[in-house]
């Protein structure tokens, strides 16, 4: 290990992630404006947010390293965030059921010294059983789906929803641990 890596999210999941690979950090969020820009493509989308909140937690603390994700899912072309209520949680939980779809969380390290980022992109593919109307009605009654991108948690209640994956894991909970090793050594984050 170098330095302590900032990261530029609330996200628990997130958080956890990162322990689970023994990389030294803390957490200072950065609030950022999340709305897609006009015609803005999910990825390009994804990798702008992700490098705004890297950039935005370093104009509101000291460090080196800053590491900002955001994670979508896309399905039959519509970038889905977090639900806003009840009735859009549902509407997601309903168009995922059944058909496979993309999780994409795009990653940016972001290092003061040098004024540069590295950015990136990771796609996972997720197969959704064909979820009962009961099955929606319950899940969303646990509140989970409100702060989830498609409105469900691969590592919490939803498990059972999924056939299977193609791609990353880590991904789909929020962060390509992986990728974001990876990246962190090459930019002299971590020890190599």
């Amino acid at each position: 290990m170098k330095e302590t890596i900032i990261l530029a999210s609330a996200s628990p999941r997130r958080s956890e992630l990162l322990e689970s690979a023994g990389i030294a950090f803390r957490v200072v969020p950065a609030d950022i404006d999340e709305e897609p820009l006009p015609a803005e493509e999910p990825v390009d989308h994804v990798l702008r947010l992700a490098e705004g909140k890297a950039r935005g937690a370093a104009a509101l603390t000291e460090g080196r390293f800053f590491l900002g994700a955001d994670t979508i899912v896309l399905c039959d072309g519509e970038i889905m965030g977090k639900p806003k209520d009840h009735a859009d949680a549902e509407r997601m939980l309903k168009k995922l059921s059944g058909v496979p779809h993309e999780v994409v969380t795009g990653f940016a390290i972001f290092d003061r010294e040098r004024d540069g980022a590295v950015v990136e992109a990771v796609r996972t593919k997720v197969f959704f059983k064909h979820l009962r109307d009961e099955e929606i009605q319950d899940y969303i009654a646990t509140g989970c789906p409100f702060d989830k991108a498609g409105g469900y948690a691969i590592q919490g209640g939803a498990a059972h929803m999924v056939q299977k994956i193609d791609g990353s894991y880590t991904n789909v909970v929020g962060l390509p641990l992986c990728e974001v090793v990876a990246a962190l050594r090459v930019i002299g984050a971590l020890a190599a």
